[in-house]
């Protein structure tokens, strides 16, 4: 058997890649753990805390994704010094990719629906990246393929490679990190992790390292209205369509190879107001604004603990501060605009009081 000699220009390419990925990743120390001040819940014996993503150099959660999908294509022999990346995305994720991407000196392409908020939009011209929109959030796949193959570029493909570019086993994940800052907590083992899936793969990461350690923590998804992680998560039924999530970041139109159901222990369908509402009254609890993907979170967070209140039932649950309300003041923080796109948030049955009182 003959083997192809290798390109020692490459090689030398794909080595100072590497190198400057690293050196990037040793300069950002980890996220912080937050407890959340709800004294109502910590007097029966439950706790709250939020893993703040946002404190990412590009500021959300996604920061960890594109440095892992990064790291794969590189380690694949996906990437040359002269490729163009092409991605698919809902805005945050599309960010931290144009980050990853004048890293190393790549033109970037982010495919997003036209109702990304212009702050992200923003974020990734100011990283380098061009921005090519479209209609709605289920014509970004093969949008994308076209501007790969027009570019003889690579799409990174988040949604197919999302659960498997992370070493889930460890190697500084996004669980091992939760669980070992929960170490000294009251209940160091949560009951619960609440986060909420739009490739699936923090979902995944989170499910698989959870059995590999033997926890005993439950995994719970906060899905938003219109997505169908919920239908496919109770049917198994991957051809399941939905109109798409109007929560940026989180829930999306068809089932996404990267969202692995079983690893779900419970799925919790979040009406659209109630994650505004939720995302406001947090900002409040914390002195500053948070995502609309976060105040998803919340909500999952404190239904589970009403329900371990009335069972009489102790312990913690954690979840994501997956980005800042920065990103959306034009958007989610706009009462107009939340009026016309969402709908009425005082007819939003979520009480933070009535949950926690």
């Amino acid at each position: 058997m003959t083997t192809a000699p290798r390109n020692h220009h490459s090689d030398s390419w794909l080595s100072t890649a590497m190198a400057r990925i690293d050196a990037d990743f040793q300069r950002s120390a980890d996220t912080h753990l937050i407890p959340l001040p709800l004294t109502a819940l910590s007097q029966h014996g439950i706790d709250l805390y939020l893993k703040d993503e946002s404190t990412h150099p590009t500021g959300s959660l996604k920061h960890r994704l594109a440095r892992s999908l990064f790291l794969y294509a590189l380690c694949n022999g996906w990437l040359t010094e002269k490729t163009t990346i092409v991605e698919a995305s809902s805005g945050s994720t599309a960010v931290s990719e144009a980050y990853f991407a004048r890293l190393l000196d790549l033109p970037f392409i982010a495919v997003m629906p036209k109702s990304t908020s212009p702050q992200k939009v923003a974020q990734i011209e100011f990283y380098g990246g061009r921005c090519h929109f479209v209609n709605s959030s289920s014509m970004v796949y093969e949008a994308a393929r076209g501007l790969a193959a027009q570019t003889g570029g690579h799409y990174m493909d988040q949604f197919t490679y999302a659960e498997r570019a992370t070493d889930w086993r460890g190697n500084n994940n996004i669980a091992q990190s939760m669980f070992e800052q929960m170490a000294h907590e009251r209940h160091p083992i949560p009951r619960w992790i609440v986060v909420g899936a739009g490739t699936g793969g923090t979902s995944a990461t989170v499910g698989r390292y959870v059995r590999y350690m033997r926890y005993a923590t439950q995994l719970c998804v906060a899905d938003p209205q219109g997505s169908v992680f919920g239908a496919y998560h109770r049917t198994g039924d991957t051809s399941l369509t939905a109109p798409g999530s109007r929560i940026e970041g989180i829930g999306r139109p068809r089932v996404e190879p990267s969202f692995i159901r079983s690893l779900v222990d419970t799925m919790l369908e979040v009406p659209d107001t109630d994650s505004v509402v939720a995302m406001r009254s947090l900002s409040t609890l914390l002195g500053r604004k948070v995502g609309p993907s976060t105040g998803t979170n919340f909500v999952g967070m404190l239904q589970l603990a009403s329900e371990m209140r009335l069972r009489g039932e102790t312990g913690s649950i954690l979840s994501l501060l997956c980005d800042s309300g920065e990103r959306y003041l034009s958007t989610y923080y706009d009462a107009d605009w939340v009026q016309q796109n969402l709908g009425d948030c005082s007819s939003s049955e979520f009480d933070v009081q009535a949950l926690i009182g």
